[in-house]
């Protein structure tokens, strides 16, 4: 499974953003190819500060190529030009990957 986690920082207007994101961004989203998941959580801290992002969305694919092909499609170019229009927050994104454990000693 690899997965592309977008880490949204704090945008200047939640509710605008939460509504946009929900209304217009989510379902682009959902049309790349070969996604199988995605999750969207917002973010809070253990001892009450403000956390370092607003909310981490997860997109889910099968594999790297998968995730490569889904992202390089119209509808994954579409989804990533769509960030402009919402995330005055900034955005940063990365992928995790499973690998084999490391074995102990």
């Amino acid at each position: 499974m690899h997965v592309l986690t977008v880490a949204y920082g704090r945008p200047t207007d939640p509710h605008a953003f939460d509504t946009y994101y929900a209304e217009s961004h989510l379902p682009l989203a959902r049309r790349i190819p070969g996604l199988v998941e995605i999750t969207a959580r917002h973010c809070a801290s253990l001892d009450g500060s403000e956390p370092p992002y607003y909310l981490l969305a997860q997109l889910a694919f099968a594999s790297e190529a998968d995730l490569q092909a889904g992202m390089g499609s119209d509808e994954g170019k579409a989804a990533a030009a769509d960030l402009e229009n919402f995330a005055d927050g900034g955005a940063g994104l990365f992928v995790q990957h499973e690998r084999e454990p490391i074995a102990s000693k």
